[in-house]
């Protein structure tokens, strides 16, 4: 198992740090899902002799308050009596007056734990306390409290027009999960094609990521952690939804998991699979989870607000078990892991690559743009469906950009260089769809237009300078150069 390291945080942390140097008290917010490295962050940001990290629990108000004066009494060795702070506004009040004498940060994790009170808006409490303490505490000394927490649809109200706190937080970030190459600084693989499997088998979840043992081939370390019943990563995986606060009917957003995981893309399609009707209530659960950060609700480039959304699972470790482990649950029970692995997950592995690999395209996009000096895109987009004459296309990629030309192109999860016939499918499917009415692929053919094609094996070749016979920019990147040193 890796040993922690803070990786991709370093924006943040900053950012965190600052704000411990800035004289006077600051506020800040830190969000994201579960298990994404909010805490460790929180706890490498701060000076650990400065600073007071308490975490809630999903229990009453009641429970977290007494546990938090206990909490601050073992920090500070002072001896506080919970009946003398009977309310959220004294307990902010003595906080506040924590660290008085030297710089100090409060950390408040899983914040949205001590809401729910019945006599008592705590956001509200904090709103009057910070506006009424927070400029007593001696002048210039520098402290910082954080208020830190998964339920992402809560905690990014708390700067909203309409909330208490509104106008008070000084910094507010949501932390997401690591992309592809910062989860190769964690999975470094000598062969960059494990590092890419890696990154589409356990995501960029650094909790998920932390189990891998360098000094075992990833298929053993995917057989003894995700596959088995009892590997750790596949408990942490199959309990996502269970552990999102407030959830009911987890058993009908588990089976619509499942459903996406197993290919089902449109609302129909989900609850015929899952054989639940398409009422209002369902609707609302795939919106929640879109919320949750647990899949993506996207239309094709281009498409009307009047176009039904496609779901897809938007982490690759919840597409990996849904989408992979779900579908051999039974055999897994009964049979040796590494059988199952060998006979059938391995062989289906490149079919199963293809979306987490066009995912990475835009990833690596970003993090190629200004090394390269490419145009940033506005909007990125795919695009699926049929023509005038009623055949099936698909486009990986369809992008705006921020001068108003486009880029679309072609992405490969394949093991032998692709030759140039990837090119001229592409642009057969932009004529046909350009002769269907759609004026976004006309404009994809000008020679103002940009193409990407991202080819895992690499390309014969001569490939990029056939295409360019044409009078158009072509970008080419293999699996070795999205790893390539920045």
């Amino acid at each position: 198992m890796n040993s922690p390291v803070l990786v991709d945080r370093e924006h943040e942390q900053r950012a965190l740090r600052e704000l411990f140097g800035r004289p006077g008290p600051s506020m800040a917010v830190l969000y994201g899902r579960r298990r994404v490295g909010k805490t460790f962050l929180l706890q490498h940001a701060f000076p650990m002799g400065h600073l007071f990290h308490f975490t809630a629990s999903d229990a009453t108000p009641e429970l977290n308050r007494r546990a938090l004066l206990e909490a601050v009494s073992r920090w500070s060795g002072a001896e506080i009596r919970t009946q003398d702070f009977p309310t959220w506004r004294r307990i902010f009040e003595l906080l506040l007056e924590l660290g008085n004498d030297e710089p100090t940060a409060i950390v408040l994790d899983e914040y949205q734990y001590l809401q729910g009170g019945r006599d008592e808006n705590v956001d509200s409490a904090l709103a009057a306390v910070w506006e009424r303490y927070a400029n007593r505490r001696p002048r210039g000394r520098p402290f910082v409290l954080v208020l830190c927490g998964s339920i992402v649809r809560v905690m990014e109200r708390l700067d909203a027009a309409e909330n208490p706190l509104y106008g008070r937080l000084d910094w507010k970030a949501r932390l997401e999960p690591f992309d592809y190459l910062d989860a190769a600084r964690i999975a470094a693989y000598p062969l960059v094609r494990d590092r890419m499997l890696a990154y589409g088998i356990y995501g960029g979840t650094p909790r998920y990521l932390a189990t891998i043992d360098l000094g075992r081939p990833l298929a053993d370390n995917v057989i003894r952690s995700v596959l088995p019943p009892n590997g750790n990563v596949r408990i942490q995986v199959e309990t996502v939804v269970s552990q999102e606060h407030g959830l009911r009917d987890l058993s009908e957003y588990n089976a619509m998991l499942s459903a996406i995981g197993a290919g089902s893309t449109q609302r129909n399609e989900i609850a015929a699979q899952t054989g639940l009707a398409p009422t209002f209530a369902f609707r609302s659960r795939l919106e929640k989870l879109a919320d949750l950060g647990l899949i993506d609700a996207t239309r094709n480039f281009g498409a009307s607000s009047s176009e039904p959304y496609r779901y897809r699972l938007a982490d690759p470790a919840l597409r990996f078990y849904y989408g992979v482990v779900d579908r051999y649950r039974s055999e897994l029970e009964l049979d040796d892991p590494a059988e199952i692995w060998r006979r059938h997950i391995s062989p289906e592995l490149d079919a199963y690559m293809g979306l987490i690999f066009e995912r990475v395209s835009r990833q690596a996009y970003l993090r190629l743009r200004s090394r390269l000096r490419l145009p940033i895109v506005r909007e990125w987009g795919r695009w699926e469906g049929r023509d005038r004459h009623r055949e099936q296309i698909e486009i990986d990629i369809v992008a705006r950009r921020t001068d108003g030309r486009m880029l679309t192109g072609s992405v490969k999860w394949n093991r032998k260089p692709v030759g140039i016939s990837v090119h001229e499918k592409h642009v057969d499917a932009l004529r046909r769809l350009a002769s269907s009415g759609y004026a976004w692929a006309r404009e994809a053919l000008s020679r103002e237009a940009l193409f990407l094609y991202v080819a895992a094996g690499g390309f014969a070749p001569g490939f990029a300078k056939r295409a360019e016979e044409a009078g158009v920019r072509v970008l080419t990147w293999s699996l070795d150069e999205l790893y390539s040193p920045e």
